[in-house]
């Protein structure tokens, strides 16, 4: 699709901290994360919604939704992960997207308020690659 950001990320169109690249999905790091190491989870083929994600790719996005909720403990050290998906009301993005979100004890996420952060010049790369080896060591 013409003008989805998600889908020119997938192309290779639009830069980004990829950390997770298959033949049906894709995963990077979020621009605007609510901690550092958010990740985004895509499928390639520009799909809206969940509901509207083929039934043959259900278990592959599922899967690598597990793998990212795991890589961000044992790649980034936190204590868990928040995952979430919205279906068009806070949909930001009409590509699917799945959030998997880091999270630590007495981080001050609450409830669905969600703050943002940034990166430091060439921090997110590192973030990236934390994840990356993570998912490659098979830890996840």
């Amino acid at each position: 699709m013409a003008d989805c950001v998600f889908c020119s990320i997938v192309a290779g169109d639009t830069e980004a901290d990829v950390v997770l690249d298959e033949p049906d999905l894709l995963a990077f790091l979020d621009r605007r994360p609510v901690f550092k190491g958010h990740v985004l989870l895509v499928p390639r083929t520009h799909v809206v919604t969940l509901p509207d994600l083929p039934a043959g790719q259900r278990d592959g996005f599922l899967g690598a939704a597990q793998r990212l909720a795991s890589a961000v403990v044992d790649g980034l050290g936190a204590q868990g992960s928040f995952v979430a998906m919205n279906n068009v009301v806070s949909q930001s993005v009409p590509h699917l997207h799945l959030h998997v979100v880091p999270r630590t004890k007495g981080d001050g996420l609450r409830g669905f308020f969600w703050p943002r952060t940034k990166y430091a010049a060439g921090e997110s790369a590192q973030y990236a690659a934390r994840l990356r080896t993570a998912l490659s060591e098979g830890r996840c």
